[in-house]
């Protein structure tokens, strides 16, 4: 079967149009990346200066043979840090735990005890799918209203703006990660991820799964007072 190629326009006017199009296409795709750097510019912060706040949230990245991948863990990392210097009291790992053999809240949990951090300032929410789940189940059924939210700067703003848009007063800290192939695809990934979250902000899509009100985090708080 013979393929045809496609062809350019054969007139000057056709190919303006063309272009025309090309362009507006190009700008149209990156509007909701756009969207996400004005709507987080002031919130980022590091974990040196970021706002006193009673919870952290640290986002799901992946595990290694059962571990925390380097990246989940440079995230974990850094709610250590901000638990020993006391800008956060309380520290909810989000993820998944879809499969018996796949428990990223756990392992999260277990990385941060064996660091210091007690198993009772410790919350985990197991149906952190996506950022957006994780965003509205902190809101909806661990009851945060206010929080310190934990990835990659590749991701930090994406975060930012979905828990913004969930109702919780957010700021990120984005920690820093080598530029390997993880990061480069991390940094394109998002780019097309941005469409999804304009889109989750805009529609405000229930979870994939939601389930009933927890009460973890006030218990974690209220067993610092």
């Amino acid at each position: 079967m013979e393929i045809r190629r496609p062809r350019l326009p054969g007139t000057r006017a056709g190919r303006r149009r063309l272009v025309q199009g090309v362009m507006a296409g190009c700008v149209l795709a990156l509007l909701p990346a756009t969207w996400l750097y004005v709507s987080t510019a002031d919130r980022l912060r590091g974990t040196a200066d970021v706002p006193r706040t009673d919870v952290a949230v640290v986002f799901g990245a992946g595990l290694w043979g059962g571990e925390p991948s380097p990246y989940l863990a440079h995230r974990l990392d850094a709610a250590v840090r901000l638990y020993r210097a006391g800008r956060v009291k309380v520290v909810l790992v989000t993820g998944d735990n879809s499969r018996k053999d796949y428990d990223e809240p756990d392992a999260m949990r277990a990385y941060l005890t064996r660091r210091g951090v007690p198993g009772s300032r410790v919350v985990s929410d197991y149906a952190g799918f996506d950022t957006w789940d994780s965003c509205v189940r902190a809101k909806k059924i661990f009851g945060v209203d206010r929080a310190v939210l934990i990835s990659q700067g590749f991701h930090i703003r994406r975060a930012v703006a979905l828990c913004e848009a969930a109702g919780i007063d957010s700021y990120g800290v984005g920690v820093d990660a080598k530029h390997d192939v993880t990061w480069y695809y991390g940094g394109t990934r998002e780019i097309f991820a941005a469409g999804k979250a304009a889109l989750d902000a805009v529609f405000e899509p229930d979870p994939r799964f939601l389930g009933p009100k927890e009460q973890g985090v006030e218990r974690a708080l209220a067993s610092g007072r």
